[in-house]
């Protein structure tokens, strides 16, 4: 749970939002500040994560030039990308804590 917050604070700039306890082994935690948020589920009683390969939450930044290089002074390997597949769009992939791709994409 706290390097995936880590990651989502430090890395994609979302602050958390609300942290409870679900019960006696699962903690969760909210992270953002709008209409859409990002939840954390740490249950001590799941032995394993399931990450369908086909499934990404993106983020808008000004420059994925400067997200890449900010994403390397933090250790965080690019998954994949850059790709640019109109003039008006460009984005790259890196993998938070637990595997799941997460795409920076800059709307030009």
């Amino acid at each position: 749970m706290e390097e995936s917050l880590l990651f989502y604070e430090e890395v994609v700039g979302l602050e958390e939002n609300r942290r409870f306890e679900a019960g006696p082994d699962m903690e969760i935690v909210f992270l953002g500040n709008g209409e859409t948020q990002v939840e954390l589920i740490d249950n001590k009683n799941n032995n394993g994560i399931n990450i369908d390969q086909g499934i990404s939450l993106g983020f808008e930044v000004e420059s994925i030039n400067e997200m890449m290089a900010f994403v390397k002074e933090k250790g965080i390997s690019i998954h994949s990308g850059p790709f640019e597949p109109a003039p008006n769009v460009a984005f790259f992939y890196v993998l938070d804590p637990n595997g799941l791709k997460i795409q920076f994409i800059e709307n030009k």
